[in-house]
């Protein structure tokens, strides 16, 4: 089987956002033994891509359009498909009650072109979206078949990895199971990651191993084949166990989806330690990280948003002497923080977040200088040096992570000693 990977969207074209999916589906299919041939990029015209389509159906065997089954006016991927098949859209029952429900959350009427997202070509297998409204599709002419798949990534990739790479496999008469771990690593990065695992990669054959940047961090996806789940995992663990002594300081989870966040109030969870937080550079954006995760407020009673001395003095209780000696930006005023946060509270642990976002300096330090403080129960605080590359958004993001990963960091080696 030959595959022609086919992006839609003019956003593409605009270099506004970045086609990952393509990249990402390439390597799925080349685990499974599917050439990926020629890729095309096509803007939100119903004739150019109906041309693309004819191009690829010329020389591939699999032809996947990315992109275009939202409900506006320029998410035309699946009707074009229709059409060129000559076939009508219908309608899945399931996702169409999945938008219904949707709609009345929002207290909203269900329009005509929300309604499109449920419907698909006829005759087509529908691939559910676990994460989205919009459903893929899987449709069959001869030997040749015609996907289609959401463009958000946080769609796109668990309709790839759960819905067609299964159907694939079973198309391909590949009856062993492919089954993949994923580890996520924060405060390293791709080019260093892959560096360290340099001949691991080189060497690889089952399980295969890939990397891939999210938001500040990085995540290892291992993949193997194997005649049964148990018989994958037995490949896995020997690789992991490998990667994990090389680079497992920056390893904090597994899986696509838990965050940073969710990893905290787990470790919180199991532990039943309450957390607080004192924050000046990223005026509550750590805390309200927490607050995505359901359940939080059993173990994150509240803490503090203290950008001006002033308001560090009098909400944190700390000393004003400090401040004036050593600077807002400072290991002292860091520790302080962190310190009067978890006296305030009351709490077992406290994090705080002093620095300079930019895009300039202030207190005579360039933009990225952050101090990372650390208070426990029963122990002297500490602060940590850094210098976070890129803008003001950049800075405050990696501040937030950073801060998270240094509470995982102190609440795991509690849990060992």
């Amino acid at each position: 089987m030959q595959a022609e990977l086919i992006a839609v969207g003019t956003e593409l074209l605009l270099g506004q956002i970045v086609n990952t999916n393509a990249s990402f589906l390439a390597r799925q299919l080349a685990d499974l033994g599917i050439d990926s041939l020629n890729q095309q990029v096509v803007g939100d015209n119903a004739a150019r891509l109906d041309a693309a389509i004819a191009q690829a159906a010329s020389r591939a065997d699999l032809i996947v359009l990315i992109g275009g089954l939202g409900p506006t006016a320029d998410d035309l991927s699946k009707q074009v498909l229709a059409a060129h098949l000559g076939v009508p859209l219908a309608t899945d029952d399931a996702a169409l009650a999945k938008l219904a429900a949707y709609a009345d959350q929002w207290q909203r009427p269900l329009t005509p072109n929300n309604r499109v997202q449920a419907m698909y070509p006829a005759g087509a297998t529908v691939l559910p979206n676990a994460v989205g409204l919009a459903v893929g599709a899987v449709s069959r002419v001869g030997a040749r078949r015609y996907v289609l798949l959401p463009g958000p990534p946080k769609e796109f990739e668990p309709m790839v990895l759960t819905q067609l790479v299964p159907l694939l496999m079973q198309a391909l008469g590949q009856h062993d199971v492919l089954q993949s771990r994923v580890l996520r690593f924060f405060g390293i990065g791709e080019s260093q990651l892959v560096t360290e695992l340099a001949d691991l990669i080189a060497a690889q054959t089952n399980p295969t191993l890939a990397t891939y940047i999210k938001d500040q961090e990085v995540t290892l996806r291992l993949t193997a084949r194997a005649a049964s789940a148990a018989a994958a995992d037995a490949l896995i663990d020997p690789v992991e166990a490998r990667v994990q002594a090389r680079v497992g300081q920056y390893f904090y989870g597994y899986g696509d989806e838990n965050s940073l966040a969710q990893e905290v109030v787990a470790a919180l969870a199991a532990q039943g330690l309450q957390l607080t937080a004192a924050e000046s550079l990223t005026a509550g954006a750590l805390q309200a990280s927490l607050g995505t995760v359901p359940g939080v407020s059993a173990w994150f009673q509240g803490g503090f948003v203290t950008y001006a001395n002033a308001t560090k003095a009098s909400m944190l209780g700390l000393d004003q002497a400090v401040i004036d000696a050593d600077g807002a930006v400072s290991e002292a005023t860091a520790k302080a923080m962190a310190a009067g946060a978890l006296r305030q509270v009351d709490a077992d642990i406290a994090v705080s977040l002093t620095g300079v976002a930019g895009p300039g300096p202030n207190e005579g330090q360039p933009a990225g200088t952050t101090w990372v403080g650390l208070a426990q129960r029963g122990q002297a605080p500490t602060a940590t040096l850094y210098h976070f590359p890129g803008d003001r958004q950049a800075v405050r993001n990696r501040a937030v992570k950073t801060g998270l990963f240094t509470v995982l960091r102190a609440l795991q080696a509690a849990a060992v000693q």
